[in-house]
């Protein structure tokens, strides 16, 4: 949290859509990897575009905040491994 907080690359939906996965991850009992969607990770975060979504979340996973293994299989979720 601390290095997020002091990366001055980062808006508001950054910031907001690492937070929405630090929550999922606590949810998930802090497993590696833990799965996620799209459709959840835009309602908490409030993230109302599907583009800055993954603008944001590719943007996250370049710059090393985690690993993101996307899924497009609507049913299955896609896998993120954050670093404890």
């Amino acid at each position: 949290m601390k290095r997020i907080s002091q990366d001055k690359h980062l808006l508001t939906s950054h910031v907001s859509l690492f937070i929405s996965l630090f929550l999922c991850w606590q949810n998930s009992g802090f497993a590696l990897p833990f799965q996620v969607s799209r459709k959840m990770l835009m309602a908490y975060s409030r993230i109302n575009s599907i583009v800055t979504y993954h603008k944001c979340i590719g943007e996250l996973a370049a710059a090393g905040y985690f690993r993101y293994q996307p899924s497009y299989h609507l049913a299955q979720g896609s896998q993120v491994w954050m670093d404890g």
